[in-house]
């Protein structure tokens, strides 16, 4: 018996080295955990059970044979963040350049099924070069069966994907189709196809990281959600963000314990400022409503006229949807539409409440907007927001303006509760316009015709540049002081808590993509 337990441990040994440690100094020294020692890190102490730690490849070609490797390239198993239940894989760069082979693929299918089956997050740490070419179209096959498992998961229960090194070629689309990707700053990469490649068939003279590095992702593509400056803090992100999140989209989501008290907050009352177009910071009045420091950011860097997150109020997850005045004065563009149409769609997938908080003045205008096809992606956060079930809640702080303010939650497309301040201005469009419309030939007639228009613009305000009418018609439910909105935000949530809807039975609608 000993003998045998002696074997045992030599090869566990043999699978926990990787590559070998010459190769795992190499890793260290390009400032890197191995994939071993970011699983670790990752879940709690000592609650890690590996799954298929002696899977070794099935290739013969190429010498292969004589070079098998325990894990194959991928650490996979489960275990827990913060005493909750998740599963991982972890691609070590150590072994073949974490080059994706057929078991290689099947470990991390066997930890994906596991999740789904059980109904925990599915956590994917990527490292790797892409298709191990030695073996061919089964890489590819391995490929397909992990993207198929990602569709089939989507919705189901959260997945989360980690960009710590290099995810090109056909690896890039698994990333792509969960919910959230995380890149390292200065260590990780994404693209189909890489630099050589492109000054190849381009013509074009592009690094890495210029092409596919964390900061193109995240503030040009919008592929990467998240960034952080190492690996570890990356991880850390990982922890953050499902501490906001449910297990799967039969629950919700944690409640952090909370004591009712003075939920009056002064600070809003000065936020807006008494010029229209004057800007604002939308993060200020964030603040002011939520929970202390609990707002998580999602896509900071990309299309900033829309800010999009989690935070916490009253000890509950919410999503926050909110108009951005500092940037475009906070039109919708196309990049802000896809943004918010994808981070209200996730939330509705697992039983997050939204609260939008608006201040819009339309759609951006211009050839580029209309040419980039504004139409079809302004729908799809239209199509977002109709589709949701979610508690949905929405507070007017100043402009919403034209089909912005039907697209931005409002009551018409079944917003649950919709609040304004008294700051807000509801209309077709700004005074000035619609003035110039409305009374153009009275304007042309008067002798002094920026007199006029001035009279006229004051004159349409007065009827339309405020919340009342639209409170008349019931499409605002009330119209409160700012300092009043974070308690009757606490209320209208835990009203909404028993929410239901039953939608028309159907395989599943078509939204504008």
């Amino acid at each position: 018996m000993e003998s045998k337990i002696k074997v045992l441990n030599e090869k566990i040994a043999l699978a926990q080295l990787g590559g070998g440690q010459a190769r795992i100094d190499k890793h260290h020294a390009s400032k890197k955990l191995t994939a071993r020692e970011r699983v670790m890190y990752l879940l709690d102490e000592g609650s890690f059970e590996e799954i298929g730690m002696l899977v070794t490849h099935r290739t013969t070609d190429f010498g292969m044979e004589k070079d098998l490797i325990y894990g194959d390239g991928v650490v996979t198993g489960y275990g827990t963040i913060n005493g909750r239940l998740v599963y991982v894989f972890a691609q070590d760069f150590t072994v073949f350049g974490g080059s994706l082979s057929e078991t290689h693929a099947e470990k991390i299918c066997k930890v994906m099924d596991m999740a789904l089956k059980v109904g925990a997050p599915m956590i994917g740490l990527n490292d790797s070069g892409g298709a191990r070419i030695q073996e061919g179209v089964r890489s590819l096959g391995g490929y397909a069966d992990i993207f198929y498992r990602n569709v089939q998961s989507s919705g189901v229960i959260p997945q989360i994907s980690a960009i710590m090194g290099p995810c090109a070629g056909g690896a890039v689309y698994s990333p792509a189709m969960t919910d959230f990707t995380m890149m390292v700053e200065n260590n990780s990469y994404m693209f189909v196809t890489g630099p050589n490649v492109v000054k190849t068939v381009t013509n074009e003279e592009v690094t890495s990281e210029a092409l596919g590095g964390a900061v193109t992702h995240a503030s040009k593509s919008g592929v990467a959600h998240l960034t952080a400056p190492n690996g570890v803090a990356l991880l850390n992100s990982i922890k953050n963000l499902l501490s906001y999140l449910p297990q799967n989209n039969k629950e919700t989501t944690p409640k952090v314990p909370y004591v009712l008290g003075d939920e009056v907050r002064m600070e809003l009352a000065t936020i807006i400022p008494d010029s229209a177009n004057k800007p604002y910071d939308m993060h200020e009045v964030i603040r002011g409503i939520i929970d202390a420091d609990s707002f998580y950011e999602i896509h900071k860097e990309y299309a900033e006229n829309i800010i999009v997150g989690f935070a916490r109020l009253g000890g509950r997850s919410i999503g926050i949807v909110a108009n951005n005045p500092m940037f475009l004065a906070g039109c919708l563009d196309v990049k802000s539409s896809i943004k918010a149409a994808r981070f209200v769609r996730f939330c509705d997938s697992f039983n997050i409440p939204l609260l939008v908080l608006e201040d819009v003045p339309g759609f951006l205008p211009g050839t580029d907007q209309e040419w980039n096809g504004i139409i079809v992606h302004g729908a799809k956060l239209l199509y977002a927001f109709s589709e949701a079930t979610v508690p949905r809640v929405t507070v007017i702080t100043r402009k919403a303006y034209g089909g912005a303010y039907d697209v931005m939650n409002s009551k018409h497309i079944g917003a649950d509760m919709n609040f304004a301040w008294p700051t807000a201005e509801i209309a077709v469009m700004g005074a000035k316009g619609a003035s110039e419309i409305i009374f153009k030939k009275e304007i042309s007639e008067a002798e002094d015709h920026e007199a006029k228009l001035l009279e006229k613009e004051a004159e349409y305000a007065e009827l339309f540049a405020n919340p009342y009418t639209a409170a008349q018609r019931g499409f605002i439910d009330e119209v409160i002081l700012p300092e009043d909105t974070r308690r009757k935000l606490l209320k209208a949530f835990s009203m909404l808590e028993g929410k239901t809807v039953h939608r028309p039975d159907r395989k599943h609608g078509n939204i504008p993509l």
